[in-house]
């Protein structure tokens, strides 16, 4: 079993295939999803995975939780899970950020989120009930629920019934999504399926507990190599000193010319 990660959902748009159909899907973005701190047997009696993403101000960050992300050396996260693993071999390095190449196209993905909130519905808009008659003796109460209690005994309503209350803002796992298409260079996952929750709401992606995984899947997990993108530019700055100094020479020589040039001519005169 392999770390989840945690990602925002950005919303939804479509993706053309190579023989030219297109399938809608929702995308979701890795916002920084870093390795926080590590779970393990010995001290902790299970191994798990602590990962945060998304980047938080420090006024909205209380002091243990800064010490915490201070002591893994990352910045401040403004959502934080664990993801239980098998064993110490799937453990990422503390620090460590995962990619959006984590998953393959074609896998099988389950995405954890709270759903839409709805507000206080009614007993039709929340349970689908049918409503009473529009006619023939029915009186203001054409979408009441009905009768909820009973005689005297028991003399109460149960628990659970169906009544109106708050709709929605239901943690839901929604399972067996497909992966259609990974952009790692901006950290984009495109999903098809329904995926829960409104947009800019953050959810856990894990892979599908109820399918076999392709061999192809990066184990312990794909990270970005934070080493190579830094040294990338350091080669560059070399070139751009030396532009900078022959431009600088350039400027200096022509200067010195100019009062030579205006000396002869006085000369001439």
């Amino acid at each position: 079993m392999r770390t989840g990660v945690i990602a925002k959902k950005v919303g939804m748009t479509r993706l053309f295939q190579e023989d030219g159909r297109h399938v809608p899907v929702t995308v979701l973005a890795l916002e920084d999803c870093q390795v926080v701190s590590h779970r393990t047997t010995e001290r902790d009696g299970y191994v798990a995975l602590q990962v945060g993403s998304g980047e938080a101000k420090q006024k909205n960050v209380a002091k243990p939780q800064r010490e915490h992300f201070a002591k893994a050396q990352v910045p401040l996260k403004m959502r934080v899970a664990e993801f239980r693993l098998d064993s110490e071999e799937a453990l990422l390095p503390v620090g460590a950020t995962i990619s959006a190449d984590h998953f393959v196209a074609g896998q099988k993905v389950d995405i954890t989120g709270h759903t839409q909130g709805k507000g206080f519905a009614g007993a039709m808009k929340r349970w689908g009930f049918g409503g009473m008659r529009a006619t023939h003796g029915v009186s203001i109460s054409h979408r009441a629920h009905g009768s909820t209690g009973n005689r005297q005994d028991p003399g109460r309503v149960f628990k659970n019934k169906k009544m109106a209350g708050h709709m929605g803002d239901r943690q839901r796992t929604q399972q067996n999504l497909e992966v259609v298409r990974t952009d790692a260079d901006r950290g984009l996952l495109f999903v098809k399926g329904s995926v829960p929750g409104s947009k800019n709401g953050w959810l856990l992606v894990r892979d599908a507990v109820k399918l076999a995984l392709p061999e192809d899947l990066p184990f312990p997990g794909a990270v970005i190599d934070t080493a190579a993108s830094s040294a990338a530019p350091a080669q560059e700055e070399p070139a751009v000193v030396e532009t900078a100094a022959a431009d600088a020479t350039a400027e200096a020589a022509t200067p010195a010319e100019a009062p030579a040039a205006e000396g002869e001519e006085n000369k001439e005169g």
